[in-house]
């Protein structure tokens, strides 16, 4: 599939904007706040959340530069592995994805690998200090070598999908959510999410995020983001890091009880490892009288549960979709950067 057309959102059928539902909770309702869900799950099957978001301005930019090919970087299960490799399929792509951790290259594939394979994404298993080092050009000139790939071909996606093109995808979400709460929580992995949703929201609005990792370093990194998708700081937004739950792939006693609970009570399966921690970030901040009396509070669901083991993807074009630097994350499942 090489036309334009085939990278009109409208040939997958995406649903957008997505949904925002309010969620009734007495957490927040006894301190006066309300609560809505802004569903970025349900926006594809294949493609929820900020990976529609970020992935489809990076589609496009990869095919008006006449490059088929998208080389892209993650852990052993990276959400951001999985919606690339669904782009690809459905979009007629090529997809390598380069896994950090050479150990795995001996090893049986896990569900998510599985699924980026069954999509047709040649997987490339790199040691770690290498992976490390993914966004100096050597290392990505001796990745293409390796495998034999033309460089003028190749599109490289940074881990997570975060550069500037993704980020102005990512305004469209704040601008969706104009006027609609005062305060808008999503979680962080690389940044790109919170950088372009705090610059498409509205002057009176504010963009909190959630870091699920540990360092503190990602503030200087969504300013540089900004400063590359806007040439400056863009809207309002601040970050609390006090509930990454120890980092990449791990959580807590009391981040799983408060999603169980949140799952009981909305009939929502929530993601354990990103939007599990957000949601729980809130829950806090509420209990803290952090938000004003009147005043309403979005969360933004980034992303779905892993996939079990043996599930199939969803059907090709126009399936209906239904509803620190340096720092070694670890390598359970969601254990890469991707929000």
């Amino acid at each position: 599939m090489t036309s334009y057309e085939a990278l009109d959102p409208g040939v997958l059928r995406p649903r957008l904007p997505s949904p925002l539902l309010p969620a009734e909770d007495e957490r927040f309702a006894r301190r006066g706040v309300r609560l809505l869900l802004k569903r970025e799950d349900l926006i594809h099957p294949d493609l929820p959340g900020n990976k529609w978001r970020k992935l489809v301005p990076n589609l496009r930019a990869a095919a008006a530069g006449g490059r088929r090919t998208l080389l892209t970087f993650g852990g052993a299960y990276s959400n951001h592995l999985r919606a690339t490799a669904a782009a690809g399929r459905l979009l007629g792509f090529g997809t390598v994805g380069v896994v950090r951790g050479d150990e795995l290259a001996g090893r049986s594939l896990n569900p998510s690998l599985a699924r980026c394979a069954a999509d047709g994404m040649r997987l490339v298993f790199i040691d770690r200090a290498a992976y490390r080092r993914k966004t100096d050009p050597s290392v990505v000139a001796g990745l293409l070598a390796r495998e034999g790939l033309d460089p003028g071909s190749v599109y490289v996606v940074p881990e997570g999908g975060s550069n500037a093109t993704a980020v102005r995808g990512c305004a469209d979400l704040g601008r969706e959510l104009r006027g609609a709460a005062e305060t808008v929580a999503v979680a962080c992995g690389t940044g790109g999410t919170l950088a372009g949703l705090a610059a498409g929201l509205g002057p009176e609005q504010r963009a909190v995020g959630f870091p699920v990792l540990r360092g503190g370093f990602l503030e200087g990194e969504i300013r540089d983001l900004q400063r590359a998708a806007f040439g400056g700081p863009a809207g309002r937004w601040s970050l609390d890091d006090r509930f990454h739950g120890g980092g990449f792939a791990r959580t807590t006693p009391e981040v799983e009880a408060f999603a169980g609970d949140f799952e009981q009570r909305h009939g929502l399966a929530v993601e354990r490892l990103y939007v599990a921690k957000m949601l729980y970030g809130l829950g806090v901040l509420a209990r803290e009288g952090a938000f004003a009396r009147g005043s309403a509070v979005v969360a933004v669901i980034t992303g779905v549960p892993e996939p079990a083991a043996g599930a199939e993807p969803a059907a090709g074009p126009g399936a209906d979709p239904g509803t620190g630097p340096g720092a070694e994350p670890g390598t359970g499942p969601g254990a890469d950067r991707g929000a």
